[in-house]
């Protein structure tokens, strides 16, 4: 279906909504994307991101990722901030998979090196790594351990030998946000966490080997600073979350909200999936320390895994992990709410960010970077489909706009039910080998609801970032192997 009649092109990669298109709106709700990419997205988002231009104490727009696409609540690809003092944080606009968020690592090995190994990577990967849904990971801890996990985050596991201290340089909030608060959390979140630390999941979590080529290197002197120095090189990259304890901690905290949020607030919303609570209430900050818990998990959760990425490699060739250079490149999260400071109507305010499908993507110089990426600005790890590769990118000093953020994948153009129905997973995963990508997964009905064409244009989203000015193109990377959830 067409885009509402309402929504204005601003520029060729920028369209709006004004708040008189819904009664109770606020600001008014702003979506990137070239004409192509609005078309198609889903009615579902232009519903919502009205929805959430009416929920208290929202400053500036929300706003809406070229990969944007119908969600719980917010889009998928939303993001919206709220003042710290008279604003409201919502579940809804963080997402279930809290901390869901990729991580990138290189190595020193070329394609041509790692060709004849390529099908006994995988295999082992697929092996070490448990995936799909109910998965469990090697780890066994008692719940009193995994309280400290959820409380720090990747810390926890690199002070126990499942890492590398520079991992946590290469880390969002350095592997672990302050203030989670684990006696904010149920018990139930923690039964279905517990056994869920180094395991990649369903829908689209997948973990691949890709090859960075030549031709697709934009920008040699940032990617000389990711470690990305020679023709063909193998690169790492995953993308999960913190799972059943994520999920649960959300589901736990919308049923809090719904019951006092207008009895004791008095928040009405258009949409109970937007159920809220002020974000200085007893209720807010409850559920932001508990949120954090989430966030850690899921640091926590990638930790683990590259841990086993790189015994994996180091076995496959016999050589230690630090010979084969498996460093990371960085690690970056979806899904999150985060106090930041930003100028409104000319003055500097606390505001809670919400980015749900959506990459943080600070510029050049801004405090949170690491030191070797600060005159260069944050990488930014976009995962395509499974068939299509996948991009780094930096953020830019004209991400201001959008409270710095970006795109956090290609989006969604098919329901998972429809791609089960127009694909078949035994003989895509066929036709995925025969095109050069060897793939391993733990059900072919999952595979089905990743097949490329379900998924928008990679390369449309990531030129759409670039033209309106949240992020800046530095490499494509070309998937070679794969592991899906």
């Amino acid at each position: 279906m067409a885009p509402p009649r309402e929504l204005k092109q601003i520029s060729d990669t920028l369209w709006e909504l004004p708040i008189t298109f819904k009664e109770g709106m606020r600001v008014p709700a702003r979506i990137y994307g070239t004409r192509s990419l609005v078309e198609q997205m889903d009615d579902g988002v232009f519903d919502q991101v009205s929805n959430v231009a009416t929920l208290p104490g929202i400053v500036r727009c929300v706003y809406c990722m070229p990969d944007g696409h119908w969600g719980y609540g917010f889009p998928i690809g939303g993001v919206a901030a709220m003042d710290a003092e008279t604003g409201v944080i919502s579940p809804g606009g963080i997402g279930f998979d809290i901390n869901c968020g990729m991580r990138a690592l290189v190595t020193n090995l070329t394609y041509e090196e790692v060709k004849p190994h390529l099908r006994d990577l995988v295999d082992r990967l697929f092996k070490r790594v448990p995936a799909g849904v109910g998965s469990s990971g090697f780890l066994r801890i008692d719940r009193d351990e995994y309280r400290e996990v959820v409380e720090q985050g990747a810390r926890w596991c690199v002070e126990r030998g499942y890492g590398w201290p520079e991992d946590l340089e290469m880390t969002e909030e350095g592997g672990c946000i302050p203030g989670a608060d684990s006696s904010k959390i149920s018990q139930r979140a923690i039964n279905r966490g517990l056994n869920q630390i180094g395991t990649l999941g369903s829908g689209n979590h997948y973990l691949e080997i890709q090859v960075v080529k030549p031709e697709h290197i934009y920008d040699e002197a940032i990617a000389r600073a990711f470690r990305i120095t020679i023709p063909d090189q193998v690169v790492i990259m995953f993308h999960c979350g913190s799972r059943g304890f994520g999920h649960q901690v959300a589901t736990d905290y919308l049923q809090i909200f719904l019951k006092v949020m207008e009895s004791k607030y008095g928040i009405r919303i258009l949409d109970r999936e937007l159920a809220s609570a002020p974000f200085s209430s007893p209720e807010g900050q409850d559920y932001f320390a508990a949120m954090k818990c989430g966030i850690n998990m899921s640091f926590a959760n990638r930790q683990m895994i590259l841990h086993r990425v790189r015994e994996v490699f180091s076995d496959v060739f016999s050589r230690d992990p630090r010979d084969l250079g498996l460093h990371m490149i960085y690690d970056v999260a979806h899904n999150t709410a985060k106090l930041e400071r930003y100028r409104v109507n000319g003055e500097f305010r606390r505001l809670i960010v919400h980015r749900k499908g959506a990459t943080r993507a600070f510029g050049p110089g801004m405090e949170g970077i690491p030191e070797v990426y600060r005159d260069i600005g944050q990488p930014v790890i976009i995962g395509g489909s499974m068939e299509t590769g996948s991009y780094l990118l930096v953020g830019v000093p004209t991400g201001e706009q959008t409270f710095f953020s970006t795109a956090h994948g290609s989006g969604r153009t098919m329901s998972r039910t429809r791609a089960r129905k127009v694909f078949h997973g035994k003989r895509l995963q066929k036709e995925m080998e025969e095109h050069g990508i060897y793939v391993k997964s733990a059900s072919y009905s999952g595979l089905a609801e990743e097949a490329g064409p379900a998924y928008k244009d990679i390369d449309e989203v990531i030129d759409t970032t670039v033209l309106a000015g949240i992020s800046k193109k530095v490499v494509k990377l070309t998937p070679v192997g794969n592991i899906k959830g």
